[in-house]
């Protein structure tokens, strides 16, 4: 009996709930405290994916067959550095003069 091929929307639904399940249990095993803001960041686009299959509406935020737009995917990934305490402070730098040759 031969299989269907997987469908690739359903793939990176489950891919994106997967990794704001690990953020979060991450999260709390190692005891990070997150702030409200990112809990009910977490806890909203996990309802959307579930219900709606993506976390976006405006088709030009991200690609065809993802989950999550693009700017939802940078958050996911610096909670989940935070959460393992990978998380650096932004190094911001001012305006500088190119070097002169």
């Amino acid at each position: 009996m031969k299989r269907k091929p997987p469908d690739p929307r359903e793939q990176a639904k489950r891919a994106a709930l997967n990794a704001l399940k690990r953020a979060r249990r991450e999260a709390d095993r190692r005891g990070v405290e997150l702030s409200d803001w990112e809990g009910e960041f977490l806890g909203s686009v996990e309802d959307r994916v579930k219900t709606y299959g993506r976390a976006f509406g405006d088709p030009e935020k991200g690609a065809a067959g993802q989950a999550l737009s693009a700017l939802q995917h940078v958050k996911l990934k610096e909670i989940a550095a935070k959460a393992k305490g990978e998380k650096k402070p932004m190094a911001r730098r001012g305006f500088r003069r190119k070097p002169e040759d």
